[in-house]
């Protein structure tokens, strides 16, 4: 039976459940059990201002991406997004961003998820991990929909467990100390709690494969948004309550810490458990997105067309996921990525500003959301990834100015 049909369409088996358990598992990944310290640092107690404003940027975000999504149902995203409104280099500053940053990203969510269930075997585990996670992708899109929404139920359980035992405790842990570093950082703070709001984008990546997109993408969109910031919401109240800004700010574990500080130290052991699961979630659903988005640039051959071959069997493209997974074992057995939030963030930032430009191109008969939405989405992640630390947009931009340049070398040569 031959692999090679680089042609071949996904099959349409996800549904609104599927799709919205996808994108909420994406987004109640490892970053909700860490981004409010590095959010804390730069805000203090005005991280509750800044989640506000991450919120209702990743709402413009979502309501293009839906938008767009309901009109363009393919595998890709944004990267097909732009190439279809704006242009094909736009397309492709969506696609590299994205496959790059969360190429990254998937290491780093490896990282942490081996930093929680293996400490002392960290590499090997994570290593094992993507392995494992690349093979159920492999398996189907209907697998990886089922472990997804089983991991997911261990995730919100461990969090609302968290929030119940330590609410009580919530505004012991000294005054407030509102913005210490003023508006530039609330918005750095904002940029950083984006990072945990993008997994969204993995519904709209897995277009081609669920069944009457139309309806069905938007729709999973605008259900798993809210229901995340929801969480979000709660637990950063209620670790910022219990630990203070200060001391949120320099917590490598900042529900662990809470918990602690809440008289549960006992229960610890159920955090590290909810933060492996959620780990493992993201991770999963990552892999499935950057594969979707790589299949999507290989048929355009905007990546080696080598990767646009799908399955016969299982529907899946499994070379595109394959290599994400070599490359990411890679990383993990080399590097140390953990850090990689403020790049993970600019590039998704820099993604949702291609996908809010795109929905404002839209014509009237295509819209759902007025023109002035897309611009707020425009303008917010403008503005969000501009004021993320100076090494974050260095080195975002350098990213983004390599894969440009290789662009132009390649159509060059083939020219």
């Amino acid at each position: 039976m031959t692999t090679n049909r680089p042609g071949a369409p996904l099959a349409r088996r996800l549904g609104t459940l599927d799709a919205t358990a996808i994108g909420l598992g994406s987004m109640l990944g490892a970053g909700v059990f860490a981004v409010f310290a590095p959010a804390a640092a730069a805000a203090g107690s005005g991280l509750l201002l800044s989640l506000v404003i991450a919120g209702f940027i990743a709402y413009c975000n979502a309501a293009s991406s839906a938008q767009l999504a309901a009109v363009h149902p393919a595998s890709g995203g944004t990267y097909v997004y732009g190439r279809a409104r704006l242009g094909h280099w736009w397309g492709f500053t969506a696609g590299w961003g994205f496959v790059v940053g969360k190429t990254a990203s998937c290491a780093a969510m490896a990282l942490t998820f081996a930093a929680y269930a293996a400490p002392g075997f960290e590499r090997p585990a994570a290593a094992l991990a993507v392995a494992v996670l690349a093979a159920v992708n492999c398996a189907g899109i209907t697998r990886t929909a089922r472990l997804t929404r089983v991991l997911l139920v261990a995730v919100l359980l461990v969090l609302v467990g968290f929030a119940a035992l330590s609410a009580p405790a919530a505004w012991s842990g000294g005054p407030p100390d509102w913005f210490p570093h003023g508006p530039l950082g609330v918005l750095q703070a904002a940029g950083l709690l984006f990072f945990a709001f993008a997994g969204y984008a993995r519904i709209a990546t897995l277009g081609e494969e669920v069944r009457d997109p139309e309806r069905t993408i938007p729709r999973a969109i605008l259900l798993a948004l809210p229901i995340a910031a929801v969480v979000y919401a709660g637990v950063g109240l209620v670790v910022l309550g219990v630990l203070g800004p200060h001391e949120l700010a320099a917590s490598t574990a900042p529900l662990a810490d809470a918990l602690t500080a809440a008289g549960h130290g006992g229960l610890t052991p159920v955090v590290r458990f909810g933060a492996a699961a959620a780990s493992l979630g993201a991770l999963l659903a990552l892999i499935a997105g950057v594969g979707r988005t790589g299949l999507a640039m290989a048929r355009e051959g905007d990546l080696p067309r080598f990767l646009a071959a799908v399955h016969p069997r299982f529907q899946v493209p499994h070379r595109a996921e394959l290599t994400v997974a070599a490359v990411v074992i890679a990383l993990v057995l080399t590097t140390d990525l953990r850090g990689v939030i403020g790049f993970s963030s600019f590039g998704v930032l820099v993604y949702y500003a291609i996908a809010n430009a795109s929905a404002f191109t839209q014509p009237a008969a295509e819209r759902r959301w007025p023109r002035a939405l897309n611009l707020l989405g425009l303008g917010g992640c403008l503005l969000l990834a501009a004021t993320l630390p100076w090494t974050s947009v260095v080195v975002g931009l350098g990213i983004f100015a390599i894969g440009l340049l290789g662009r132009l070398v390649s159509r060059a040569r083939a020219r």
